[in-house]
């Protein structure tokens, strides 16, 4: 499956090791926005959830950092932190480099899973983290997912997630590729007790997370301007020989096309969120 951008450089300080535009004894060091072009303090763009407060633009954003964005303080319980990707397949290069994203990323493997309150709304909640191999999925993101769906419907628990991927992960092979039958599967089930579930589509998302769970929420919610699609623009157009129209495959793209419910920015979402899980869950208001 196609991954976005791979290779793609830190554009700015707030994407992990990306270069800074500030001086060496300025407290407050500077990053220019990739959209607008315009420099804000660091502080600035985190106050405004890591986004330019001039143009909103939507800096990618962490795992552990999307939490603390999304739920009520002290509300996240982690689970299935012991799932772990292995090396099935003795892919060339593979062990290392997982050994180098966790080191990078700080976390275990590409997504986190657990239980929290939003807006005192309890759930389940997965959250893709793009600094891991930019949230590719292999067989332990599709367990630790299907598992979390699995715990939900035992429990009667709506599932919030926020999905970033650039696809199945090619590492893995069949063994990632299995994971969108699995993760669909315990979509279904969950589905069919009657419970509420709510992906989040942020930039990208990509490949074999599209074609599986991040497109078969209830409602489905996207951030401004995030890609989603299953290939690449490029390989589509060079599948095709057209020229793709402007906007193709841009989050404003999908809600007019049908394929999302909304739009909501960043800091607008713990709001929008947590609305949606009373009025479809009739928690408390």
């Amino acid at each position: 499956m196609p991954i976005l951008n791979f290779r793609r450089r830190p554009q700015n300080e707030l994407e992990r090791g990306g270069r800074s535009r500030a001086r060496a004894d300025q407290t407050d060091p500077e990053s220019s926005c990739p959209n607008c072009h315009r420099s804000w303090p660091v502080s600035s763009v985190w106050a405004n959830f890591n986004t330019c407060p001039g143009c909103g633009w939507h800096y990618r954003t962490g795992a552990r950092q999307r939490i603390s964005f999304t739920v009520d303080e002290g509300s996240f319980e982690e689970m299935f932190s012991d799932i772990v990707s292995t090396d099935p397949l003795k892919f060339p290069g593979y062990a290392k480099k997982l050994s180098v994203v966790r080191a990078a990323s700080n976390e275990k493997e590409a997504v986190v899973c657990g239980t929290a309150s939003i807006g005192r709304q309890k759930c389940c909640l997965f959250v893709m983290e793009p600094q891991f191999m930019m949230g590719s999925m292999g067989a332990a993101v599709g367990e630790k997912i299907t598992r979390l769906f699995e715990y939900a419907t035992e429990q009667g628990l709506p599932v919030v997630g926020f999905t970033v991927s650039g696809g199945a992960r090619m590492q893995e092979g069949l063994f990632s590729l299995m994971q969108m039958a699995k993760t669909s599967g315990a979509v279904l089930r969950h589905s069919e007790a009657g419970l509420l579930y709510m992906p989040v589509l942020t930039s990208p998302t990509l490949g074999g997370v599209t074609a599986s769970f991040a497109m078969e929420g209830d409602i489905i919610l996207a951030e401004p301007g995030a890609t989603v699609g299953f290939a690449g623009a490029r390989v589509v157009e060079q599948t095709t020989r057209k020229a793709l129209p402007k906007g193709f495959q841009t989050a404003e793209s999908m809600l007019e096309h049908g394929f999302v419910d909304a739009i909501v920015p960043r800091d607008r979402q713990r709001k929008v969120i947590a609305q949606l899980l009373r009025l479809h869950t009739g928690g408390a208001k």
